[in-house]
């Protein structure tokens, strides 16, 4: 991994790294890419590709439209809303 790789990928990912953070950063990046190069040079030819390791399937219950609490009863412990909607803090920055 290159610095310009780790720059690329911290601003893609919009994080702010130090100097120590991104050598860490680009060590472990380093590690992956090299398993990822090992597992690229084993011979699957004879194995059959697979969705999953277990036949488990799918457990969900069946989705049923059924009543629901009326808008007002569903705000009424929040102390932040507009009849609409929840108001919560901004977590994000534009």
């Amino acid at each position: 991994m290159t610095s310009a790789d780790i720059d690329k990928i911290a601003n893609l990912a919009k994080l702010d790294l130090s100097k120590a953070e991104r050598e860490k950063f680009a060590s472990q990046l380093s590690d992956i890419v090299s398993y990822i190069e090992k597992l690229n040079q084993l011979n699957t030819d004879d194995v059959k590709p697979l969705a999953h390791v277990n036949d488990l399937t799918n457990v969900f219950r069946e989705d049923k439209a059924r009543p629901s609490m009326e808008k007002p009863d569903v705000f009424k412990n929040s102390p932040h809303h507009d009849d609409e909607f929840f108001l919560v803090p901004k977590v994000l920055k534009t």
